[in-house]
């Protein structure tokens, strides 16, 4: 019985020593675990925290546009001053000549971030701006603007700061996607630079909003993410200028890509009405035939084929606005119209490079607010080009300008210029 006894208690006391050690295995298996996730977490807090930092959030890009105006010009008095200073002479002079050379028409920097999940910012200076002909490569601002969004897909945002103004496709369209070295007159006379301060509200589904941001990327020449449908208010004295006044321009717009057997149409509608203030635009000796400020409106509409591989673009609006009036030496408010089309074709060739020919014709009867006097214009253009872009980094086009633009003022009267000239340009994406 004895013996018995005394195995039973040997067993016992082995299950003991068992069970000890086992406690020791599972309590040290336990602390490695805990150690192992808080080694997880400690490296997850490091990572948001890096994560968290200001250059971690802002990215940086650009794009310069390096030009030449002076081949087979035929008449140098053919200019555009709101569109490229470096393009013919305005000077009354017998027998003036332009100085056509190379020309930095852009010098862009981009900042930009997701700086919080409802903040977005934009800062965009011009480091080769022209304020007059002659005078170049001076800093201005362009953008600076800040989207406030109200969901976690960002589909409702309001923008405030100096940003484009939502009236026009071409001119909402960035000059680094846009094929035509320059704007058309008749839209882009609406808003100088096609930007003002002020506050706009965007809204657009997200399934829209990744179409907006694939037309650009894919080289369908997009206009960028302005929304279906956008409301706002700004100044109405362009871009980089004081209000001129207590009268707020309001502008909205309306517009929608659809897909429709591979192909995208987007057609759109706009307005925007207010008063326009004049400040040192008016020479000594016209008057302005307005009690205080000038009617400023129009609308427009907008018909966009995106080249797969053929493409239509094409524009019309209509109008009120100041204008120089030569019988009487003034500047009274008066009609106007004008659009343009432009036919394009997308050839996409080996080593994803991509060849655009492209025809454009342009029409606009009115005046130009902010240039002197209110200028009055009649302009029929017609442009001929081919747009190569052998890389992402470097477009090359070329430009057959076929002009006739009647343009007047107090020093410019019966001022009417035909001419041809091509017009070459190289760009650079960074």
């Amino acid at each position: 019985m004895k013996k018995f006894l005394g195995i039973g208690l040997a067993l016992f006391s082995c299950t003991v020593s068992a069970q000890e050690t086992n406690k020791e295995i599972i309590t040290k298996e336990v602390v490695r675990v805990l150690d192992s996730i808080n080694k997880v977490k400690l490296a997850e807090e490091k990572a948001k925290a890096k994560k968290d930092l200001w250059y971690d959030k802002i990215s940086l890009r650009g794009y310069a546009q390096i030009r030449y105006n002076g081949l087979l010009s035929t008449n140098d008095k053919v200019s555009c001053d709101q569109c490229d200073k470096s393009w013919g002479t305005t000077s009354t002079a017998v027998g003036a000549k332009s100085n056509n050379g190379f020309f930095i028409r852009r010098a862009r920097l981009v900042f930009s971030g997701q700086v919080h999940p409802n903040v977005y910012i934009y800062i965009q200076p011009d480091v080769a701006s022209s304020p007059a002909s002659g005078v170049n490569h001076f800093v201005q601002l362009r953008d600076a603007y800040f989207d406030l969004s109200f969901d976690t897909k960002k589909e409702f945002r309001v923008r405030v700061g100096q940003s484009k103004v939502p009236f026009g496709f071409e001119n909402l369209q960035s000059s680094q996607n846009r094929l035509t070295l320059d704007r058309n007159d008749a839209l882009n006379s609406a808003v100088a630079n096609e930007r003002d301060l002020g506050a706009f509200f965007y809204w657009a589904p997200s399934k829209i909003r990744d179409r907006f941001a694939m037309l650009v990327k894919d080289g369908y020449k997009g206009s960028g993410d302005y929304g279906v449908f956008a409301f706002g208010a700004y100044n109405g004295q362009t871009a980089n200028k004081s209000e001129g006044n207590r009268n707020l321009h309001v502008v909205t717009r309306i517009s929608y890509p659809f897909e429709i057997g591979g192909q995208i149409i987007e057609p759109g509608l706009q307005a925007y009405k207010g008063k326009w203030a004049f400040g040192s635009e008016i020479s000594s000796g016209v008057s302005v035939n307005e009690k205080t400020y000038v009617d400023d409106e129009r609308i427009a509409a907008s018909f966009i084929l995106y080249p797969k591989p053929f493409g239509i673009q094409a524009e019309y609006n209509i109008g009120k606005g100041p204008r120089y009036e030569k019988v009487t030496n003034s500047v009274a408010v008066s009609h106007l119209e004008g659009g343009y089309l432009t036919l394009n074709y997308k050839l996409d060739l080996p080593k994803q490079q991509y060849l655009y020919p492209f025809a454009k014709f342009q029409y606009y009867n009115g005046g130009k607010k902010f240039e002197k006097d209110a200028r009055s214009y009649v302009v029929r253009d017609y442009e001929l080009g081919i747009e190569w872009q052998p890389f992402k980094a470097f477009e090359l086009t070329a430009e057959w300008v076929i002009a006739d633009r009647t343009f007047e003022d107090s020093a410019l009267r019966n001022n009417r210029q035909q001419g041809n000239l091509l017009r070459l340009q190289a760009q650079f994406n960074f």
